[in-house]
């Protein structure tokens, strides 16, 4: 993994974070597209490529693991309000309130997503974090911007926030080749985890960004076309 990768993980949080300045954040239409697919692309690359990997390891444990991340992800988004798959929640509070549970569980999500990436040149992985991260910042600068940060502190939150996937990648980076330990024995674990993260996020984005559950045109283009760009890139590979 390059840097053009770490810079495309942090440009992008960064970008959908800067987005609250530029965007109206009650126009959420062009968001569920995007969220759409986003949801599609990250569940196709999950079940293509990221599952087959990790079970060719042979650990006859790993489904623990990615029962483990699903259910770390549930635990996760009490604290979170579910801003990792673009939620974003109306607050209406007078005086400045700084979301700690938010902020904590946004940044341990995003270290964690980033870890695997040192590991082996998953393309495909470093699109769909840096793709769901778009609109998963722009949620959480709606959420700093309404519980009334000034200008300077939310770019400062949403730097810290962008620069967790590469410091996750980073760690992994330095256990991997010896200087703190040796990420081979625990890798597939740790793929397993976020593998289970993955499915929670993809799966909820896809069923709940629709009123009903329903799919209109619009979405089911968003979505064929998330599923189309997987497979073009497994086919590839």
């Amino acid at each position: 993994m390059g840097i053009w990768e770490l810079i495309l993980l942090f440009s992008s949080s960064m970008l959908g974070g800067l987005g609250i300045f530029l965007l109206k954040t009650d126009n959420t239409n062009r968001l569920k597209l995007v969220l759409s697919f986003s949801g599609a692309y990250l569940f196709a690359i999950t079940i293509l490529h990221l599952m087959p990997d990790v079970y060719h390891s042979g650990n006859p444990d790993i489904g623990l693991y990615i029962l483990g991340g699903f259910l770390l992800q549930i635990v996760m988004e009490q604290f979170s309000e579910g801003i990792e798959h673009g939620h974003i929640h109306k607050h209406n509070h007078q005086h400045y309130v700084f979301p700690v549970g938010i902020m904590a569980s946004l940044c341990l999500h995003a270290f964690l997503e980033g870890m695997p990436l040192a590991q082996k040149q998953h393309n495909e992985l470093v699109f769909g974090i840096a793709l769901h991260h778009i609109p998963a910042a722009f949620a959480l600068g709606s959420v700093l911007m309404q519980n009334n940060l000034g200008k300077a502190k939310i770019v400062g939150l949403l730097i810290l926030f962008a620069a967790m996937s590469p410091m996750g990648y980073w760690l992994s980076f330095e256990i991997g080749r010896g200087s703190i330990g040796n990420i081979e024995a625990y890798f597939d674990r740790i793929m397993g985890v976020v593998i289970g993260i993955f499915l929670h996020i993809s799966t909820t984005i896809l069923f709940e960004s629709s009123v009903d559950h329903k799919f209109n045109l619009k979405k089911m283009v968003a979505v064929l076309l998330g599923i189309g760009i997987a497979l073009i890139g497994f086919y590839l590979h």
